[in-house]
């Protein structure tokens, strides 16, 4: 392998993160405390050879989403997830606008979503560096990211109209 030592330190991380004692995760590789929100922001990097607006964490690492996660369920498991942990916070919190950031119950706890989109870091990866786009079906995750097709939107119940009979049994 080519630096061990990443995948060791990033093992138990990971191990951490899918027992739900990590809500988020800094440039030096530790975890936010559980009792802060993750932020989801806007930042620069370059991504090949352009530099692009994409989301980060509170601390600048960047956001990728993995091609064959459907909008509810991770597909990152196993050494999958230790080289890609996933975001995770029970409420996480934007500075983005226009798009909708929620917590989604999966295998990881309460993972971040970005309208409809799972979102992960990347263990070689520093803030405003990013060197995991394209690999193993992870791409960058950017502000414009669509809600994909399909996808009910978070909303408000409505409140119920008042029951007509007086047994409050509805019929």
């Amino acid at each position: 392998m080519k630096h061990p030592g990443i995948v060791i330190s990033s093992l138990s991380v990971a191990a951490l993160a899918v027992g739900g004692g990590i809500v988020g995760f800094t440039s030096g590789g530790g975890s936010t405390s559980a009792q802060h929100a993750v932020t989801v922001k806007e930042g620069t990097a370059t991504v090949g050879n352009a530099t692009e607006t994409i989301l980060e964490t509170a601390k600048g690492l960047p956001l990728y989403t993995y091609q064959p996660d459907s909008p509810t369920q991770s597909m990152v498991t196993g050494k999958l997830a230790a080289l890609w942990p996933p975001l995770a916070s029970t409420s996480p919190a934007s500075t983005v606008g226009g798009g909708q950031v929620t917590a989604v119950k999966d295998i990881h706890g309460s993972q971040v979503a970005f309208n409809g989109h799972l979102l992960y870091t990347f263990v070689t990866d520093r803030p405003g560096q990013v060197t995991g786009q394209g690999v193993q079906n992870f791409f960058v995750a950017t502000p414009d990211l669509r809600t994909p097709a399909g996808t009910p939107l978070a909303t408000t119940p409505a409140t119920p109209p008042p029951v007509a009979n007086s047994d409050n049994y509805g019929y």
